[in-house]
């Protein structure tokens, strides 16, 4: 049988180990598996913490649109740069068609949120869905007739896809206003800001649903409809006016303003 030798270090060398030894069980403590559990936990934490801090700030939030939005489930792609996928929007409007043209007012109707990156809907989304009673049939066996006839409305809405420039834990509502401001214009007065006593009622309905009326002015206008595709100045019985215009023929809006007041509105 052999003996194995076990070395004692004497007391000075104790003494000299004491340190490593109590920087490796410090680094035990703080780099196990409790330690990493932890950092995961306050990771998380902190994505959840930003997801909360941009739906509180953007969800419901008032904006115009600066490029062409396409119908369909997709909508615009920007990357951590903000810069636009181009293709792919001209791709997406050839497929499914238009459904918000530059300089349209809409709000933010939803955040939806992967790992990289965030979709956020515009006046409802670009994906026609049905009522819930659009897929009702009533009758007996297969003789059944749906209890309407008449298809959900339109869809007018689309989406814009951002992805992160890091992790979503470092996104915030600012940098996400940034990030879109190549093709979403949040600076602007939103209808909030003219929801005063002094506004008239009247007004405030319009603004809602993105119409003009006779006497609104400037700001009202704008907050409605977004600035004008074109503005054409004329002199018209001696008194200078200004016609905002919206949209291309078949479909035009006319808005006629003397001095700072809307006077005619015409839609051809």
């Amino acid at each position: 049988m052999i003996t194995p030798w076990v070395v004692i270090p004497s007391h000075a060398s104790w003494r000299g180990l004491a340190r490593p030894l109590a920087m490796l069980c410090l680094a035990a403590v703080l780099w196990g598996p409790g330690a990493t559990e932890t950092a995961a936990k306050n990771k998380k934490d902190a994505a959840r913490d930003a997801r909360i801090a941009m739906i509180r700030a953007l969800g419901q939030e008032i904006a115009v649109t600066k490029v062409e939005y396409p119908r369909g489930k997709q909508g615009i792609f920007v990357d951590g740069q903000g810069k636009l996928d181009q293709v792919k929007s001209k791709e997406e409007v050839r497929r499914n068609g238009l459904a918000l043209k530059p300089g349209t007012p809409v709000q933010i109707t939803k955040l939806e949120f992967k790992s990289d990156r965030v979709k956020i809907e515009l006046n409802g989304g670009g994906k026609k869905s049905k009522k819930w009673y659009e897929h009702i049939e009533i009758g007996m066996g297969s003789n059944t007739t749906p209890v309407t006839t008449q298809s959900s409305a339109p869809v007018y809405g689309s989406a814009v896809t951002l992805v992160f420039p890091g992790k979503i834990e470092t996104a915030t509502p600012e940098l996400v206003k940034k990030l879109l401001e190549g093709v979403l214009d949040f600076e602007r007065h939103s209808p909030t800001v003219l929801y005063s006593p002094e506004v008239p009622a009247e007004f405030k309905e319009a603004i809602k649903i993105h119409q003009v009326i006779v006497g609104m002015d400037r700001d009202a206008v704008f907050s409605s409809k977004g600035p004008p595709d074109r503005k054409v100045r004329e002199v018209r019985d001696g008194v200078e006016q200004e016609d905002w215009i919206y949209g291309l023929p078949p479909s035009v809006l006319f808005v006629t303003f003397d001095g700072d007041r809307v006077v005619s509105v015409r839609q051809f």
